[in-house]
């Protein structure tokens, strides 16, 4: 008799990219998120106003957004791993190279040029062109872990970068973030490979490749990576396409409209200028870097609940209810603001940490069920609309603080504006061109 042994099955390959995947993202939420603890000490230090500084995080905010349309074709064109391992090496370099600068256009060029376009490319669209060359099996749930690991970088690097810039001070906060992204980037150029074939495997949960090489065989290959090329060359002008015809109907200008407050509301306003204006009444910057994180644990499991309820409730109603909420909590925010972190803004940061990206499964459900095919690119679009909008917010708040001496009327503005996203939401109709 015979005794046959069985191997363990391996851990299948797209696990190690997804795992790298995770990391780069991961990083990118923090290394966006850093500005807002640098705000006071480099106000302190080269007695800029809160504007200034908070220009250079507007041009991030706008570079990250306008670059997420493109970042496909640009992997399309050069291959993920190229594009993420370069990316990283922006960031470490504009992180690294304001421990030099002098001047306020240096901090425009570092943290809002190199940041900025290192950070747009590994924005969402990173998230799908991973889940879909790589899984076919647990597309979902990959793509919900890989989008909550930005709210995981939030709750990792804010509160240590805070106690930096509080100790040894911002110099050091920032060289963090430039050795954090070095780190990664031999990890992405180890484990990450653009598609399965190039390892010689498919897809999770694909069917196997058939290894006879036959004329048929060969003859379809030479489809497939004819249709490769074609969307080498195609994707840019693709997108381009998609926008001027989706821009020809009312409901992409609705969901433009909120998405752009949505941004102003989120990262513009409160992921910018929450840490300052919590200082402005006493809090230690540690302190209020922590409810920040703790916004970011929350946003977790505001982000798969609103998934979930978005496959049973009509998406749109969603969105109403979300803006509406978030409208009213930001206008009783300021009389929240102490030395301390009492019980009611622990209650605010709870909920608002549930509702920070719950607008994004509503969001996207509409996208698809309007515009079909086309769908993930529109939301491309839309979703630049929403870091234009936190770049307007970013900057607009800190302007309020300079001439009004508090940030009272940036948080009653943004919360109007909001009820007014919770109206255009509701008026969205789901044909195509309402």
């Amino acid at each position: 008799m015979t005794l046959t042994t069985t191997r363990p099955p391996r851990l299948h390959r797209a696990w190690f990219v997804a795992a790298v995947a995770f990391v780069a993202i991961l990083g990118a939420a923090g290394f966006r998120a850093t500005p807002g603890v640098l705000i006071t000490p480099l106000q302190e230090e080269f007695g800029w106003s809160k504007g200034t500084i908070s220009a250079a995080v507007s041009i991030n905010l706008v570079l990250y957004g306008l670059t997420a349309p493109f970042a496909a074709a640009l992997m399309d064109r050069f291959g993920m791993r190229r594009m993420v391992s370069l990316a990283l090496l922006l960031v470490a370099a504009g992180s690294g190279l304001t421990v030099l600068m002098t001047a306020s256009w240096q901090l425009w060029l570092c943290w809002g040029v190199l940041v900025g376009l290192g950070t747009g490319s590994m924005a969402l669209v990173f998230v799908a062109t991973v889940t879909d060359r790589w899984f076919v099996r647990h597309r979902g749930l990959v793509t919900g872990v890989l989008t909550a690991a930005g709210a995981t970088g939030q709750l990792i690097f804010l509160p240590v970068l805070a106690q930096l810039a509080a100790g040894p001070g911002w110099r050091a906060a920032s060289l963090t973030v430039t050795g954090g992204a070095l780190i990664v980037v031999p990890l992405v150029w180890w484990l990450m490979r653009d598609r399965p074939e190039d390892v010689g495997t498919t897809a999770l949960g694909a069917e196997p490749a058939i290894s006879d090489v036959s004329e048929d065989a060969g003859r379809t290959a030479a489809v497939s990576a004819g249709r490769v090329e074609a969307a080498r060359v195609n994707a840019a002008v693709r997108a381009v396409g998609v926008l001027r015809s989706a821009a020809g109907t009312r409901a992409f200008w609705y969901l433009v409209g909120g998405f752009a407050i949505c941004g102003a509301s989120t990262n513009g306003l409160v992921g910018t200028h929450f840490i300052p204006a919590a200082h402005d009444h006493g809090m230690a910057e540690p302190v209020a870097a922590g409810l920040l994180a703790v916004i970011g644990v929350f946003d977790i499991v505001g982000t798969v609940a609103s998934g979930w309820l978005s496959d049973r409730v009509d998406p749109k109603v969603l969105l109403g209810v979300y803006y509406g909420l978030r409208g009213l909590s930001l206008m009783i925010l300021p009389s929240l603001f102490a030395e301390s972190a009492h019980p009611s803004m622990l209650v605010f940061i709870v909920f608002y940490g549930l509702d920070w990206v719950a607008t994004v499964p509503p969001t996207v459900a509409l996208c698809r069920r309007i515009f079909g095919s086309d769908g993930s690119v529109v939301f491309g679009w839309v979703f630049a609309s929403h870091q234009i909008g936190a770049a307007f917010a970013a900057v607009g708040a800190g302007l309020t603080r300079d001439h009004l001496g508090a940030y009272d009327l940036a948080w009653f503005v943004s919360g109007g504006l909001c009820i007014l996203a919770s109206g255009m939401s509701l008026a969205i109709g789901h044909a195509r061109g309402r």
